[in-house]
């Protein structure tokens, strides 16, 4: 399976627990100490926060989708850059991907920035 598709199975994940309005499942793709930069809130450090931070999100906007744009990896990171979008918004999201011990990628870090909102 290519890089782009091992990630994209990570985002595929995410998107589904986003959807099922699980917040525990969209904290889950993040490592421990992952963090989340975004527009829309203050940052989120930590699975825990991270998890926080998506029992708010979950409940806004629907039909999440995160589709790979760019990708590389050296080793054990790889990174990202992706579109996502919801009935309200959109934007992209660059990505550093961590290669765990049992080979799972999980999201290091990731920065939000948007592109449209509801007011548009």
């Amino acid at each position: 399976m290519s890089i782009r598709e091992q990630l994209q199975s990570v985002y595929d994940a995410y998107a589904t627990a986003y959807r099922t309005k699980h917040p525990a499942g969209c904290a889950a793709v993040f490592t421990d100490d992952g963090e989340v930069f975004s527009p829309y809130a203050p940052p989120a450090r930590g699975r825990a926060a991270i998890e926080a931070l998506h029992s708010e999100w979950v409940n806004i906007g629907d039909n999440k989708e995160l589709r790979i744009l760019d990708v590389g990896s050296s080793g054990d990171l790889a990174w990202c850059l992706a579109a996502y979008s919801d009935t309200l918004e959109a934007g992209t999201s660059l990505n550093v991907f961590q290669r765990q011990a049992d080979g799972q990628w999980l999201i290091r870090a990731c920065s939000l920035n948007q592109s449209r909102d509801e007011t548009e």
